[in-house]
């Protein structure tokens, strides 16, 4: 049988160090914990989520909507001119059409 030795002082203080180190409360921040915490907190900073947990709670063409043919960001035109005309591409880009139902008009 082994006689019982007092710990020496180094060893405490090892041990102290290693509860204190380990047993702190974990940190708790605002950063989001998931990728879709952080689209879902990025799409409501934008405007585009109402607060609820409805999907696109608010976001919808403008303008002319019944005959949304041309989209120029959000904003609906029954006309490819009138998009154009409103997008105003800068001096040696053209007013450029892709897709469909309703296109997107850009400046390339």
């Amino acid at each position: 049988m082994i006689p019982w030795m007092p710990p020496s002082r180094a060893l405490l203080t090892f041990l102290v160090a290693t509860l204190v180190a380990c047993g702190g409360s974990p940190k708790t921040s605002d950063e989001p914990q998931t990728a879709k915490e952080k689209q879902m907190r990025e799409a409501k900073a934008s405007g585009e989520l109402d607060g609820t947990n409805k999907k696109w709670g608010t976001w919808r063409y403008s303008g002319d909507r019944d005959d949304c043919f041309y989209v120029v960001g959000r904003r609906c035109f029954k006309t490819k001119q009138a998009a154009c005309t409103t997008l105003g591409c800068k001096t040696g880009k053209k007013c450029s059409v892709v897709g469909g139902g309703p296109a997107t008009v850009s400046c390339k």
